[in-house]
């Protein structure tokens, strides 16, 4: 299981919803950003993309972190991250065998 994997159908599926005008990821300091257009309001927003996310998680062992960020005229800012359990996010420098400098 790729993350990109689950980062294209979670897109997919926000793409093809009707509610969303537009939307797109864009990454800051290695954390995605969506950008979300859409005339719906922030809690009818906030729950299309859970349900989304579920969707996407379903059988997997990944979990959810999402906060919103601030809102621009009709786009909405969000960080969201996809974790997956158990996984070095970051390298502690010191010098683990399962670094996360060594993946490729």
């Amino acid at each position: 299981m790729s993350l990109e994997t689950v980062w294209d159908h979670f897109m997919e599926l926000l793409k093809n919803n009707p509610a969303i005008t537009s939307v797109t990821k864009k990454k800051f300091t290695h954390l995605p950003f969506l950008y979300v257009q859409t005339t719906t309001s922030h809690v009818e927003l906030e729950n299309t993309l859970k349900s989304a996310a579920m969707t996407v998680m379903k059988g997997k062992r990944l979990t959810l972190e999402m906060a919103y960020v601030r809102k621009m005229e009709d786009i909405y800012i969000y960080r969201l991250r996809f974790l997956v359990p158990s996984e070095k996010m970051f390298c502690c420098g010191n010098g683990c065998m399962d670094c996360i400098r060594f993946k490729t």
